[in-house]
């Protein structure tokens, strides 16, 4: 639920932005440099709060989190320009961090490895929520109040699960629903990270295992925020979409991506269960996600705004499906006493990849077309699970336990 309200304040502006753009006189480029303020700031805090979540705990760390980026969207409303917009996106991005650091720690904690996949795959369906529930949500608080009090109304969601979140959420050692058998086995998987010790930034540097996630997401981040950030632009400007379709029709992929986060973990943690071992059946799994995203090249030849719609959801869902396996193996590999700082890094480098890769996308679109955009998308997935072959030949646990 967390991840899903996350989505939609960052999904927020992307609905918004046409009526933004117009109303404010900015480029496509400049818009581009909007989204890249926020990606930078999400890729330098991804790895500043896996590190605070490591240190000071799930539930504070991530409550510090929520009310940073809500009172950030709620800002929004009132930007007065560009400068502003890069200036608010940034400060989003601050918050917005620590939300899959967290996330992925809190899998850790409390799901076996061969559980991991299943768990990843239905966490993945929070941006998929999001980017689902925002377009329509949006269309109709733009439709009547204006962009400014869409903020504004959708910054306020942050707070109210957070008085859900101190109710709800406990460590497995401290919950008071838990029944006996299920607190063993909670703290077995808790007890396999009791002789490692909290690992310094540096020595992660140290793993090749660690470059490579790391250069695995740098590469296809980029890929998933070009339709987080630019599908209902793309729509109103190729496809000629008003407000009401952007609403009626923008979500349709996002839907095809949360089915895809569940099919990828449900199958990865199938093929697990027949004997597959960890690091093939995480591997297929990419590879299978990373081909199907080749055909999003087919909206560059058809008309129809229905069909292209088709071809991004078959990519968005392709995307997904190989993320929940990517996403998973910072847990695979690394104890849960350093999971999510190191989920924390690949996070910041697929975020700068991100916000390098933004800026492009304002300037091809303003100077040539959003086709070789297109060409570029359908193939960094392919790229992203070569650089993961060649740093990680066997995905196992790396991080070792302290000897007495």
């Amino acid at each position: 639920m967390a991840t899903t309200i996350n989505y939609i304040d960052r999904q927020a502006l992307s609905v918004a932005a046409p009526y933004i753009k117009e109303d404010l006189s900015i480029s496509n480029e400049q818009y581009g440099y909007i989204v890249s303020a926020f990606l930078l700031a999400y890729a330098i805090m991804q790895f500043v709060s896996g590190n605070i979540i490591d240190r000071i705990g799930i539930k504070k760390g991530f409550s510090i989190a929520v009310v940073w980026w809500s009172l950030a969207s709620i800002a929004h409303a009132i930007g007065k320009g560009f400068m502003s917009f890069v200036g608010l996106r940034f400060l989003l991005g601050i918050g917005e961090a620590a939300n899959f650091p967290t996330a992925m720690k809190t899998i850790s904690k409390w799901f076996p490895e061969e559980e991991r996949t299943k768990a990843t795959g239905i966490l993945n369906m929070g941006p998929g929520l999001g980017a689902i529930i925002a377009p329509p949500l949006m269309a109709f608080l733009i439709y009547q109040y204006g962009w400014r009090m869409a903020f504004v109304i959708t910054g306020l969601f942050g707070f109210a699960w957070l008085i859900l979140w101190q109710i709800i959420y406990h460590d497995p050692k401290d919950h008071p629903r838990l029944k006996n058998n299920e607190k063993e086995l909670l703290y077995n998987i808790d007890n396999e990270s009791s002789n490692y010790v909290k690992l310094p930034w540096t020595e992660y540097l140290k793993y090749k295992e660690v470059w490579g996630i790391a250069l695995s997401r740098f590469v296809s981040d980029g890929a998933f925020y070009f339709f987080i950030f630019w599908l209902p632009s793309y729509l109103v400007d190729v496809k000629g979409f008003d407000l009401f379709q952007i609403g009626m029709f923008s979500w349709i992929p996002f839907l095809a991506s949360d089915i895809g986060s569940i099919a990828g973990g449900w199958t990865g943690s199938m093929l697990m269960k027949k004997g597959m071992s960890l690091d093939q059946s995480r591997k297929r799994v990419m590879w299978i996600g990373a081909i199907f995203v080749v055909p999003v090249l087919l909206c560059l030849y058809v008309e129809s705004p229905m069909w292209a719609i088709f071809f991004i959801s078959v990519a968005l869902f392709s995307t997904q499906f190989k993320q929940s396996s990517l996403f998973t193996i910072p847990v695979d590999l690394f104890d849960n006493k350093n999971a999510a700082s190191v989920w924390g890094i690949s996070g910041s480098a697929g975020s700068f990849g991100a916000m390098l890769f933004t800026p492009i996308i304002g300037w091809l679109v303003d100077n040539i077309s959003y086709s070789p955009v297109f060409v570029i998308v359908a193939f960094l997935h392919i790229f992203s699970v070569l650089i993961i072959y060649l740093f990680i030949p066997e995905i196992k646990r790396v991080s070792q336990p302290v000897t007495i």
